[in-house]
């Protein structure tokens, strides 16, 4: 048998704002000290392959590839790219298509969404092998959760009766009211849809042309006009926008006759709200979680998170049930029984025209990261850190000087035509319309200092002139 792990790496997490931003999404959040991407590559590899499907936004793929090179058994991993998201429908039938035409239409596909939090692999992987199984057989898995209250936020699958055996589907349902989730959980007949599904990919190709020709042949089209360069797939954003944008419960699931259950008998979260990420660690005695230093006096059920470019303490006096979220540029805090709401802040911020629903206080670059530090009329602070053998692009500005002191590390700084090997402690400075670049020839990271001065100090004041990465 032949199995590959589909990631499926997609998504803002709007509902995880501030520490989920559109550039620095859900799956690159750490609990437990890992990534959610990386635990979900992590399952993939236990179930028995080191070959894996990524398929995520093509501005995540140097974070997506960065993070599977600091594994310890990195993945042999191919990328499908995606210009824009279009659900899990498009998704799932250019994995089936791709993974037909490379392994074989009898390939079974391992369908793993990168932002589940599951922490019984064994229990994970023997759930997994069951699926694989019914799969072989033809049928379209899906992994059912005993639902423990009557959540809205997930869809729900009918079946005769829960138990841990695998058995038919009888029918999906999409997300229901809280009575109509009520009745779901006093009728013992219900669990909740995981979104992770198992099936060969001839099945699910077969179960397309069936149910969603459209969708189907738009996927193939998109597929075959796809260009691909060593383990990377990107698409013509034009054909890819063609395909619906639709979930495969949707397209697929609620129409097929073929559908079996295998329920979850491990640990499972979608990590979907701050009280989820809450629930994923260890509460003390009053029931809190902290992850930040507090001083906490009469509070209870608080879940306290920062996110800070220096030490900060944060002290809570008389509350309870609330989430508290610091980041560097924005601050949250919200009741945790209204934490479905957060998604309406971002909206209200994306009205606004606001950066910080879309990049993160520390931006994530090819090179390495930088975060701003300080900024008022006229002058910006940043700290800017370059990976070894990494090098920001040739450039210059129109309206800033640029101040750089090494703090750490050994830079190779080009000023004009001159190249400057320049160590901790060490400064240079670059005039205004002086093209320049900063390299690491180090073996450790190098971290910069960063003073900006100018009339205008936006992010859009580069002239790229050469670049390692394709942006020039």
């Amino acid at each position: 048998m032949k199995l590959v792990p589909v990631v499926l790496s997609g998504g803002a997490g709007t509902r995880l704002w501030p520490a989920s931003r559109q550039a620095y999404p859900k799956p690159f959040m750490k609990l437990g000290g890992q990534a959610l991407l990386e635990q979900a590559v992590a399952r993939g590899q236990a179930c028995g392959t080191d070959e894996l499907l990524v398929i995520t936004n093509q501005d995540h793929l140097f974070l997506t590839r960065n993070l599977l090179e600091q594994l310890a058994d990195p993945p042999l991993a191919h990328f499908l790219l995606e210009p824009q998201g279009r659900n899990t429908g498009p998704a799932i039938a250019l994995a089936a298509l791709h993974c037909a035409a490379r392994h074989g239409p009898d390939t079974v596909l391992l369908v793993l969404p990168a932002d589940h939090l599951i922490p019984d692999t064994r229990a994970f992987v023997a759930c997994a092998l069951e699926a694989a199984q019914l799969a072989q057989q033809g049928q379209l898995v899906v992994f059912g959760i005993h639902p423990t209250t009557p959540e809205t936020g997930f869809g729900y699958i009918e079946v005769e009766h829960v138990g841990r055996e695998s058995q038919r589907v009888l029918r999906f349902v999409e997300k229901p009211d809280l009575a109509t989730a009520q009745e779901y959980l006093a009728t013992g007949r219900f669990y909740w849809n995981s979104g992770m599904f198992c099936f060969t990919a001839q099945t699910m190709l077969d179960a397309l042309a069936a149910h969603a020709p459209h969708a189907l042949e738009t996927a193939r089209q998109a597929l075959r006009e796809g260009v691909t360069t060593g383990d990377v797939t990107r698409f013509d954003t034009h054909l890819f926008g063609l395909q619906p944008d639709i979930s495969v419960d949707y397209a697929v699931m609620e129409h097929a006759s073929n559908v079996s259950v295998v329920p979850a008998r491990f640990g499972w979260s979608d990590v979907g709200s701050w009280p989820a990420v809450a629930q994923a660690h260890t509460p003390d005695a009053s029931g809190n979680t902290f992850i930040a230093e507090v001083v906490d006096v009469d509070t209870q059920d608080t879940h306290v998170q920062v996110e800070s470019h220096g030490p900060k303490i944060v002290a809570t006096v008389g509350v309870r049930d609330l989430v508290i979220v610091d980041t560097p540029d924005a601050l949250l805090v919200a009741n945790k029984h209204s934490a479905q709401k957060i998604k309406s802040v971002v909206d209200a911020l994306k009205e606004r025209g606001h950066e910080c629903t879309q990049l993160p206080a520390t931006v994530h670059r090819p090179w390495g990261t930088y975060a701003t530090i300080k900024e008022e009329a006229g002058y910006k602070v940043k700290r800017i850190t370059v990976r070894p053998g990494a090098s920001l692009s040739l450039q210059y500005h129109h309206h800033r000087a640029e101040h750089w002191v090494v703090v750490k590390g050994v830079a190779l700084v080009q000023v004009g035509e001159r190249e400057v090997r320049t160590e901790a402690g060490q400064y240079r400075y670059i005039p205004l319309k002086e093209k320049h670049r900063l390299s690491n020839i180090g073996t450790e990271e190098l971290v910069v200092v960063e003073v900006q001065c100018g009339d205008y100090l936006g992010e859009d004041d580069i002239v790229r002139l050469a670049d390692t990465y394709g942006r020039a």
